[in-house]
């Protein structure tokens, strides 16, 4: 008895194997085929659609993002790699029908289509959308940092910008004393150590005047910060353990954790982000009104009642700061506001009536007070260290009571959140290994995060329905 053995490399078939034989039915490598060729690429941006009457034949552009999709999809995104599994891989040789095209086409193919790649992501969420795989009643968004091709040596804040010019003008200061002294030891003006220092002295001021421009850059524009490698990425919060990267904003529906939109910004916080993520996801989903909830990185005032009007029921919860807070006293939500009086009632029973009217970031702020109840409260101490206390109400605060009335009513939601968005985030950083982003620049890097996100969607649509389910809705 002997083992199986193969063919002999270098023996000749008289009836040579079909690719096609070497992949499975129920390989998504089909389903990729299928898809893409289902996309009018023009309509969706691509360049190249048609083809030039004259010149050198250029590869179709739906064979490129096959390549892409499929590259995604295996965890492999360099250029070079991807070309490499042109030669190698049997599922690639069967998609692209044996193309070969170079790392060079590959990469150029992604930077001159950036601005498609979010319409192949919404074209599958419709198709998502047509399976019922969303439920439209619950969208958890959250936001995330991926690292961006820059150092965090490379970025450069105004605090930053001045402690380095600072510094330069103290170390030139201490060199120029030195060479004003002169070298004792060898008691000649064009001594080594002499020369030395003014080298440094000559790259320092050249390092000092970089410094300098790069300040005035950014009194010029207008900018908080200036990355030198990627200049569209920013320096990230410390808690993200991002150094310089981007924020990644997704809304996940929660029934099958699909996200149902994205997108990429260089804001460094999440606040003020959260009718921009959800509104477009809501639109898509073709519902008037729909549940949002975040975390209360979210809470911005404005953003709540804009998302109000917008149709979103915001879930969003408070943080709880401010110097009162800080200080131990009692909280601004222990004191109860009735808008028939306009009348806040504090913690000891006492009314607080407006006594002036103020701005606050362009939004209205009444400041409610009682100075003669205070003088004489027995609760003072764990309420003021001033003569009396004052409440602020802004103007849209009725947004932030009619959520603190539905959080109540449904605690168990912010333990949704978690369960629905981080799920997503999980994936791509883990199993699709995407901490970092490979191209420079916020329109290249949201079209990477669009083929993330569409694979992202793709992977979990596959394991929900099975090959045939997606095969069969792609062809309808």
């Amino acid at each position: 008895m002997t083992h199986i053995s193969g063919f002999e490399r270098s023996q000749l078939l008289l009836l040579p194997e079909a690719i096609d034989d070497y992949v499975g039915l129920d390989n998504p490598v089909r389903f990729i085929d299928a898809f893409v060729d289902g996309l009018d690429l023009g309509k969706a941006g691509f360049a190249r659609v048609e083809p030039k009457a004259t010149g050198r034949p250029g590869y179709a552009p739906g064979d490129l993002l096959k390549l892409y999709i499929y590259g995604y999809l295996n965890r492999v995104r360099s250029s070079r790699r991807l070309e490499a599994e042109c030669y190698r891989n049997i599922e690639l040789i069967w998609l692209l029908r044996t193309l070969k095209p170079d790392f060079k086409t590959i990469a150029d193919f992604r930077a001159d289509n950036r601005a498609a790649f979010k319409a192949v992501f919404r074209a599958f969420t419709l198709l998502c959308k047509r399976l019922d795989l969303f439920g439209r009643e619950l969208l958890a968004v959250d936001g995330t940092r991926i690292k961006a091709v820059n150092n965090k040596d490379r970025n450069f804040t105004r605090n930053s910008l001045d402690k380095f010019i600072k510094a330069a003008d103290e170390r030139l200061a201490d060199y120029l004393e030195r060479l004003d002294q002169g070298d004792a030891a060898e008691k000649t003006p064009g001594g080594a150590r002499v020369k030395n220092l003014a080298e440094k002295i000559e790259a320092l001021r050249d390092k000092r005047g970089r410094y300098d421009a790069m300040l005035k850059d950014l009194e010029r524009t207008g900018e908080d910060q200036i990355s030198l490698t990627d200049p569209d990425s920013r320096a990230m919060a410390a808690h993200t353990r991002v150094a310089v990267g981007y924020n990644i904003q997704i809304a996940v529906d929660a029934k099958s954790k699909l996200i149902v939109d994205q997108q990429v910004t260089n804001q460094v916080v999440d606040m003020g982000l959260l009718q921009e993520t959800a509104e477009p996801a809501r639109e898509i989903l073709d519902v008037e009104k729909i549940d949002v909830v975040a975390d209360k990185g979210y809470f911005r005032t404005e953003d709540i009642a804009a998302c109000e009007k917008a149709g979103l029921m915001p879930h969003v919860p408070k943080p709880q700061r401010g110097s009162s807070v800080s200080n131990g006293f009692f909280r601004k939500d222990e004191f109860r506001y009735d808008p028939e009086r306009d009348a806040y009632t504090c913690p000891a029973g006492h009314e607080l009536k407006p006594i002036r009217h103020g701005k606050l970031r362009e939004m209205t702020k009444i400041d409610y007070a009682n100075a003669e109840a205070c003088r004489a409260c027995p609760l003072r101490s764990r309420c003021t260290d001033a003569s009396y206390r004052a409440v602020s109400r802004l103007e849209h605060e009725d947004a932030l009571d009619r959520m603190a009335a539905r959080l109540k009513a449904r605690p168990e939601i912010l333990d949704r959140r978690r369960e629905i968005v981080e799920h997503p985030f999980g994936m791509i950083k883990q199993w699709m290994n995407q901490g970092a982003f490979l191209t420079r620049g916020l329109e290249k890097v949201r079209a990477e995060f669009s083929l993330t996100a569409l694979v992202y969607n793709l992977r979990r649509a596959l394991n929900i329905l099975g090959m045939d389910k997606m095969m069969e809705a792609v062809r309808a």
